[in-house]
């Protein structure tokens, strides 16, 4: 008896952190770096777009190059919903810093935006610190059935959290954001990052639900609810962030923005998707503190491509200043 009960209790945490196949895990990764270079493309596409509109006095809604950028973000989403479906939200998001540097090598061309060599060294330990993270980030997934989602989402510390983003979004949005938003970056990239806590999420469990939509049992029309709430609550989400996104990119450099917007966004999804999901439980100290020093990297990397921009410094000064000391 003893030995069944264990080989249950074994069985049940299989299913409570099913490990998705190397091919799935593989395929996930690919459509999340995919994604991540399209969508660091978008805000640099978008800004071009803006400044075209602005010197011939239009609107940039009729400007091929804005809209370009914005099929480009749909299609960065579409690609990080397939990813979300694929592997943990703690693997797939941290991703996004590929499109830091990438985006800022494009900015450099497109938008003439300076890219010394720290930013140069920058785009390097962005990247370094994203294969660190994939190295380390957790393979298994915590919640992997719609009435498991269904618990996590009815969790009161959930429901506490969502309530402390609601109450910020609107303070954000209706008080603070009208007087400082065009001076402050930080405020529409503090919108647009809370509204994460609802995207990403919202994508996973749409991926979730709808592997019960189609069976015929009771269940799947508690399926086709949930799917349908999720997917009103991801739309809603979208639109607002686009709409902060724009305003953002019409007032501040498109490389600055995307840079903080990389690290606050990323930073509120893992938390929101560590407090629903919990997928670190599977995570060990070892990978625990690999992810910290990778998320650490990338951060770093991010800073000095875009803190230190606006110096004058490359290899050519660099050889100047050590022949005068020779």
């Amino acid at each position: 008896m003893g030995t069944a009960a264990a080989a249950a209790a074994a069985a049940a945490a299989g299913e409570g952190a099913r490990s998705p196949s190397p091919a799935a895990v593989s395929l996930g990764l690919g459509v999340a770096v995919v994604s991540s270079l399209v969508n660091g493309s978008t805000f640099v596409l978008q800004k071009k777009g803006i400044v075209r509109a602005k010197r011939r006095g239009t609107s940039y809604l009729t400007d091929i190059v804005w809209w370009a950028g914005t099929i480009a973000m749909a299609v960065g989403q579409i690609g990080n919903f397939l990813a979300y479906t694929a592997v943990p939200t703690v693997l797939v998001t941290p991703l996004g810093a590929l499109g830091v540097p990438f985006g800022s090598i494009l900015a450099s061309y497109l938008l003439k935006e300076k890219l010394n060599i720290l930013g140069k060294l920058g785009c390097l330990l962005s990247c370094a610190g994203s294969v660190v993270l994939i190295i380390h980030s957790p393979k298994s997934e915590s919640v992997t059935t719609q009435a498991e989602l269904e618990e996590k989402l009815t969790n009161p510390v959930f429901v506490g959290y969502l309530c402390i983003v609601l109450l910020m979004l609107l303070l954000l949005i209706f008080w603070i954001a009208p007087a400082h938003g065009p001076t402050n970056i930080m405020v529409y990239i503090s919108i647009c990052s809370l509204l994460g806590s609802f995207t990403v999420p919202s994508t996973k469990g749409i991926g979730l639900a709808a592997q019960d939509i189609f069976h015929n049992n009771p269940s799947s029309q508690r399926a086709l609810c949930l799917c349908l709430v999720l997917l009103a609550v991801l739309g809603c989400s979208i639109i607002v962030q686009f709409r902060y996104i724009n305003k953002a990119l019409e007032c501040f450099d498109s490389s600055v923005f995307g840079a903080i917007y990389y690290v606050v966004f990323t930073t509120l999804v893992l938390l929101a998707s560590a407090i629903l999901f919990r997928e670190w439980s599977n995570v060990g100290l070892v990978d625990f503190l690999g992810m910290a020093c990778g998320f650490t990297t990338v951060s770093v990397g991010i800073v000095l491509i875009q803190v230190f921009k606006e110096f004058n410094f490359n290899l050519g000064e660099m050889n100047k200043s050590n022949m005068k000391t020779d």
